[in-house]
């Protein structure tokens, strides 16, 4: 098998028309008043479209943060902050928010952490445009539709509100995808960096470390120097062991958590029966007698008295109950691969539903909106920190309950409630995406290949690990976006496909056009009815050719 190259012919144009920096002798540097007129200029001329789709992206965000002061609460987000105040690492999910938090703890304010996560999430938006743009030579309107989902979804809104990982995760990995795919042989430096934020993305959420596999093959794919591969990788580990290796000092484990067992058997428990295992006697107490269709969700056997694990010793999350755990995931895994794999399959298939549902509960899913009144503290985040009487009260030094004000929270709680992307349209998205791969079959897939699996990735490996959630399809979104943007720009197989498939339509509208009434076209030929002189037919078949 050949593998063809990326046509080289479309780079030139493409940085052409992406480019707004002055660069003729002579002109003003963007740092002074003319230089900055000018580049605005520029900027508007080449990218009006997408910089008039931006500007109510941007006042959306803005109406967010003056009707929900300063922020909002997730489940989650009281132990990230707990730890910042402690400083210590979790053991039940990586800590580098709480870290990224610790930071940004001096301004004692969550108004700095949501106003930077709405940046991120602009920001996210402008890579996907600017890669489109620059390396594909994508329309204006191609790149900046691409942009649409992460800019408008009333749930990615209140995602980048929430005092939650997700969105610097997502930022991280937009920008490494961005920095890969933005020249067609990235050099040593940049994959060094791509590799740091690969390792930063993965102290952030766990799922960070298997997408490295899917960096590394890509690039051997595409025939990037081992070299550079090897130090992507190289990089990326530095920062998770160093991770864990502070988690070691801390909790006598070299990992990253103490959990990974007991959500794999979570996992596991919805379908897992002992009967068709060989379960050692220390195991045994991880069974339960309640038939499958009788079971609650996953997560109830890792967060309800009820479940199994709470027949250790306090806490579920340390070595033993872990290690047990994961133990007995692994044979439930490999006595019933077919129920596992279905298990897999369904909570997957669920981030295609058109509309959302109440999941996991009411309690969970009411903390993905916009409220009418602000998510209490609980009780198990109080203590005694001075004057302060909660770890969330400790970091602001103040008040740490979300002010709900009117009009400005109407005006998103409102938009949210019917401005949201629906998970049928996902997959068409990825659908989209895979059509523009297979079309690049002789390429491997292009360059569309990194993004899309990443995506498919985000959605596949928490219903592996886990359990569906809905942010989790958030943060899958940009990449079949920007995948399906790729696969079909000009140059590339689907782009191809489509401009030729335009031609075809533009000829037969052409062939329609001159057939008179009463006739009719056949193939690119007209004739009149019976009764027209030959010469009025010789005309019209000269012209419809």
């Amino acid at each position: 098998m050949r593998v063809m190259p990326a046509a080289p012919s479309r780079e030139p144009s493409a940085q052409r028309a992406w480019s707004i920096w002055p660069n003729r002798p002579g002109r003003a540097g963007w740092t002074t008043r003319a230089g900055a007129r000018e580049l605005a200029a520029r900027a508007w001329s080449g990218h009006r479209l997408f910089i008039i789709v931006l500007t109510p992206a941007v006042l959306l965000r803005i109406d967010a943060e003056l009707g929900y002061q300063w922020h909002a609460w997730f489940n989650d987000s009281f132990e990230y902050v707990q730890n910042t105040v402690n400083f210590q690492l979790d053991p039940t999910r990586v800590s580098g928010y709480s870290i990224w938090l610790k930071i940004l703890q001096p301004l004692h304010t969550y108004a700095v952490v949501t106003i930077l996560q709405h940046l991120m999430g602009l920001a996210i938006a402008v890579m996907i445009y600017a890669l489109a743009r620059h390396r594909f030579g994508a329309p204006a309107w191609l790149a900046t539709l691409a942009t649409v989902p992460v800019l408008y979804d009333g749930f990615e809104i209140e995602l980048e509100h929430l005092i939650m990982a997700d969105v610097p995760f997502l930022f991280l990995l937009t920008l490494a995808v961005t920095l890969l795919l933005w020249d067609p042989v990235p050099s040593m430096r940049r994959c060094v960096l791509i590799g740091a934020l690969l390792g930063l993305a993965e102290i952030l959420r766990s799922v960070g470390l298997p997408l490295l596999a899917v960096f590394a093959v890509y690039m051997i794919i595409r025939r990037i120097s081992w070299r550079k591969v090897a130090a992507t990788i190289a990089v990326c580990v530095l920062p998770v062991f160093a991770y864990a290796g502070l988690f070691y000092v801390e909790h006598g484990q070299f990992a990253m958590t103490n959990s990974t067992g007991v959500f794999l058997y979570s996992r596991v428990m919805t379908f897992a029966d002992c009967a068709k295992m060989k379960v050692p006697v220390n195991e045994l107490s991880l069974c339960t007698t309640v038939p499958p269709a009788l079971r609650p969700i996953s997560q109830s056997y890792v967060w309800t008295a009820e479940s199994p694990l709470g027949r250790f010793p306090p806490s579920k999350f340390s070595p033993v109950p872990n290690q047990l755990a994961e133990q007995f995931a692994i044979k439930a895994i490999e006595a019933q691969p077919g129920a596992y794999a279905r298990a897999v399959f369904d909570d997957t298939w669920r981030s295609f539903d058109w509309s959302r549902s109440v999941f996991p509960n009411a309690q969970t899913y009411d903390e993905y909106v916009f409220g009418y009144h602000a998510t209490p503290i609980p009780s198990w985040n109080k203590a005694h920190l001075g004057p302060y009487d909660s770890y969330a009260a400790a970091y602001v030094h103040g008040n740490p309950d979300t002010q709900v004000v009117s009009p400005f929270a109407n005006v998103i709680r409102g938009y949210q409630r019917y401005v949201w992307l629906p998970g049928t349209v996902y997959g068409l998205i990825l659908l989209v995406g895979l059509g523009g791969i297979v079309l690049a079959w002789r390429r491997f897939g292009g360059e569309a290949l990194l993004p899309w699996t990443i995506s498919l990735a985000l959605i596949v490996i928490p219903a592996a690990t886990a359990e569906f959630d809905y942010r989790y399809v958030l943060v899958a979104v940009p990449f079949a976006c920007l995948a399906a943007a790729i696969a079909f720009s000009p140059g590339s197989a689907g782009g191809e496909l489509a401009r030729r498939l335009g031609k075809r339509r533009q000829r037969a509208g052409e062939a329609a056009a001159v057939v008179p009434a009463g006739g009719r076209a056949v193939g690119d030929r007209a004739t009149v009815p019976a009764g027209g002189t030959g010469d009025h037919q010789r005309d019209l078949a000269t012209d419809g050719t």
